[in-house]
């Protein structure tokens, strides 16, 4: 070979090598920036940095967007039921054919099959002839979160429907756990205005109303807006005819009423911040009476 062809040789040889130690190099020392430094670099002075047009994993904020905070989770409007006793505890004989488990049971199903059908999440003791424990019946409205209590019993005495609210004190909101026994304290004042809001609709429907207070389980352990609705026969008054505890049409209005009162109860909640909000009802490894922000039951917040 002549010397021309072997420093052509050479030459392309060379060319080889340099070409082979440029690709070695890593890509981020090329030319002596990366991709983003360049576009950075053509961007004007405090610009965000351009886009590579690489999309962001799902959560992440990409380059040069702003974090913004996490929008708030929309409470959920629940009603809580309780339909009293069940299984061996009949409660008031209300006539030779009725005990007050079936009625408020039979109450109980009506009312909550109407509530939903008008798209309100509902949450029942019970849906047959069972009889939870009364401290099982509240930790089942405190873990429901529910933003209305309603307690379904029956009398044979009296007329109409008899509302009652927990005898306690109106309480602050605890920054802990809420004792067992005064759950319902910091809820009382909104438990008076949903009391109010029931009296105004059984009231609208020709129904009297009695409004009190009561000491009584599970209500004083309920940790939400609650309240006693004891239904009692219609006596006559006024020209108008009395009607017993099982007649249909009574029973009806009865859960039209109650349920208006909740429709309109659904707008005011929508519409106001509720006061002691769910406040940190985080608790794990409790039993189920100690659940949502309440003691466990017999225990109270040192």
């Amino acid at each position: 070979m002549s010397r021309a062809g072997l420093a052509q040789g050479s030459r392309f040889l060379a060319e080889i090598v340099a070409l082979v130690l440029a690709l070695m190099i890593p890509f981020g020392q090329f030319r002596g920036t990366t991709p983003v430094a360049r576009a950075q670099q053509r961007s004007a002075p405090g610009a965000a940095p351009a886009s590579l047009g690489i999309p962001s994993p799902q959560g992440s904020v990409s380059a040069g967007a702003s974090a913004s905070p996490a929008p708030t989770p929309v409470p959920r409007f629940t009603v809580f039921l309780d339909a009293a006793h069940g299984g061996p505890e009949t409660g008031a004989r209300l006539s030779s054919t009725l005990d007050e488990k079936d009625l408020v049971l039979a109450l109980s199903v009506r009312l909550r099959s109407l509530l939903t059908a008008h798209g309100i999440a509902v949450v029942t003791t019970r849906e047959s002839d069972s009889g939870p424990a009364l401290n099982l019946r509240a930790a089942i409205a405190n873990r429901a979160q529910a933003s209305a209590c309603l307690l379904l019993h029956a009398t044979a005495s009296g007329t109409g429907v008899h509302l009652y609210t927990a005898a306690l004190a109106p309480e602050p909101a605890p920054s802990g756990l809420r004792p067992w026994a005064t759950a319902q304290a910091p809820y009382l004042t909104q438990s008076l205005k949903l009391s109010s809001e029931l009296s105004t609709a059984l009231g609208q429907a020709g129904i009297p109303v009695i409004l009190g207070s009561i000491s009584l389980a599970p209500v004083d352990n309920i940790a939400c807006p609650a309240v006693i609705l004891e239904v009692a026969p219609l006596l006559p008054r006024r020209g108008k005819a009395g009607a017993p505890l099982s007649d249909p049409e009574y029973q009806t209005r009865l859960i039209d009423a109650i349920a208006g009162s909740i429709e309109q109860w659904r707008a005011d909640w929508r519409s106001e911040v509720r006061p002691g909000t769910r406040l940190d009802m985080h608790l794990e490894g409790r039993t189920t009476s100690g659940v949502d922000g309440v003691a466990e039951a017999g225990k109270v917040q040192p």
